[in-house]
C-alpha cells in the first residue's frame, strides 16, 4: 500500500474529465475553469462532449477532447463501455511524488487529472416512473460514474471530485481564490459529498432489488436460453 507522505496545495487545474447526466450548470463552470486556466484540456464522453462543443464553440478545437480518441478505445455499442480504461485510472490516482507512478504516466503517454465533473445515470428518476420494466432500470445502473468519483475522491490529495452541479459556483469562488487551482480544503470536503452521493446511488439501487420477486425478473426475458435441457442434462 502507498503512504503518501508528499501532497501540492492548492492543485492547478490542466487536465478535466467531464460525464454528466445532469448537465445543469456546465456552461458557468467550463468557461469560468477556462477563463483562469487557458491551457486546460477536457476529456469528455458522448452527450456531454457534444454539449460542451455547443458551449465553447471554437474554443473547443484542441481543447476538447474524446476520451475515445486519448485512450484509444471506440465506445461499446451503447456506451456500455467509455471511461473504464487504465489510462483513466492511471491519470485519477497517481501520486504527483510517486516517481513509479510518474514513470507509468510516461509509459502510457497519460496526463494526470486534476478535476472530475461525474454525476450519474438518473436510476432513481427512471425506477420512479409509471410503467418502467426491469430492463429500463438495469440499464441505468451507472458503472463508470461510480468508479471514476470514488477514484478521484480516493485520491483527493490531488483530485478535485465534482458530483453536484449546487457545488459549481463554490468551486469557482475556491478556484479564483487560489489563481486557478483547488484548495485541500475543498478537494476533501468535494471528496465528502463524492462518496455520500455514490452510497445513495448504491443503496437506490439495493433497494429497488430487494424489491422485485425473482419469479418475475424471468419474466423480463422473455429468451431464456436453458443451457442444461439442451444438453440433455
Amino acid at each position: 500500500m502507498n503512504v503518501v507522505t508528499e501532497i501540492d496545495n492548492p492543485v492547478q487545474v490542466r487536465h478535466v474529465l467531464a460525464s454528466v447526466s445532469d448537465k445543469r450548470g456546465l456552461e458557468e463552470l467550463i468557461p469560468g475553469i477556462i477563463e483562469m486556466n487557458p491551457d486546460v484540456k477536457i476529456y469528455s464522453t458522448g452527450g456531454t462532449f457534444t454539449k460542451l462543443a455547443e458551449i465553447l464553440g471554437a474554443d473547443a478545437e484542441g481543447r476538447l477532447i474524446q476520451v475515445s480518441d486519448y485512450t484509444g478505445q471506440p465506445e461499446t455499442q451503447g456506451g456500455l463501455v467509455k471511461t473504464l480504461d487504465f489510462k483513466i485510472y492511471l491519470g485519477l490516482l497517481t501520486e504527483t511524488y510517486n516517481q513509479s507512478h510518474q514513470a507509468d504516466l510516461a509509459r502510457t503517454q497519460a496526463v494526470p487529472i486534476d478535476m472530475t465533473v461525474v454525476n450519474l445515470y438518473p436510476f432513481e428518476q427512471t425506477v420512479a416512473t409509471p410503467g418502467v420494466t426491469f430492463e429500463e432500470a438495469r440499464g441505468n445502473i451507472d458503472i463508470g460514474g461510480p468508479c471514476m468519483l470514488r477514484a478521484s475522491a480516493k485520491n483527493f490529495h490531488r483530485v478535485a471530485a465534482v458530483c453536484n452541479p449546487e457545488s459549481y459556483d463554490l468551486i469557482l469562488a475556491n478556484m479564483q481564490k487560489n489563481g486557478g487551482a483547488t484548495d485541500l480544503k475543498m478537494r476533501f470536503i468535494l471528496a465528502q459529498q463524492a462518496f455520500a452521493h455514490t452510497a445513495k446511488y448504491d443503496l437506490a439501487i439495493s433497494h429497488f432489488l430487494e424489491g422485485q420477486d425473482p419469479k418475475l425478473v424471468m419474466g423480463a426475458y422473455p429468451n431464456v436460453h436453458d443451457k442444461f435441457e439442451q444438453r440433455g442434462e
